[in-house]
């Protein structure tokens, strides 16, 4: 055999000998009944995570009203510093257009982009609903987690589970949306990390 083909049969060995690990799951992702409920659950585990004093950023979604009598308005607020990207428009009573603002989705989806950049601990991506599932609203968000390894806990819309199934693929795990369960996902990453 001349050099050159052990060379290359050494080689081959090597790769396959020191072949990675499987990718572990680094999205908790919260299947949902209540989006109430879920983006609730991701606040609170991401007070538990700061009090702790990690580092966090993302969104969650919630609904505001401007005034009396006003119907309320969907809103992503910023967990780090509370800015809120009204998402949802007014267009008048009657009106049965979507009210999607899709400018200030893009203007919160790059504001979580620029933390995972940046590094931060764990990300909070409110949900995985019809936009995303079309390949739009928060998608460059999950997009640039994964690239960045950064950990992420989301909302994933029942509706939409096997359009998240690809999206997501071996990266996400679905955890049980409760404070107990995704304190022991994220332990679980911490001790995988050292």
């Amino acid at each position: 055999m001349s050099d050159a083909a052990k060379t290359n049969e050494s080689n081959e060995a090597i790769v396959t000998n020191s072949a990675l690990p499987p990718k572990k799951p680094t999205i908790a992702a919260l299947r949902y009944e209540d989006s109430a409920a879920t983006q609730a659950l991701i606040e609170a585990f991401a007070a538990s995570l700061k009090a702790k004093g990690h580092s966090i950023a993302g969104v969650v979604q919630t609904r505001l009203r401007e005034s009396a009598g006003s119907r309320p308005r969907i809103v992503l607020r910023d967990l780090e510093n509370g800015a809120i990207y009204p998402i949802s428009q007014d267009l008048g009573p009657g009106s049965s257009a979507c009210n999607l603002d899709a400018g200030e989705l893009a203007l919160a989806c790059g504001a979580i982009e620029r933390a995972a950049r940046r590094g931060v601990d764990i990300l909070a991506i409110s949900k995985f609903s019809k936009q995303e599932a079309e390949k739009g609203g928060l998608c460059d968000a999950f997009r640039i987690a994964m690239a960045t390894r950064t950990p992420v806990v989301s909302g994933v819309s029942p509706h939409f589970l096997a359009e998240w199934a690809e999206f997501a693929g071996d990266v996400a795990t679905f955890v049980t949306p409760e404070i107990g369960a995704l304190e022991e996902w994220w332990n679980g990453l911490e001790r995988r990390a050292h």
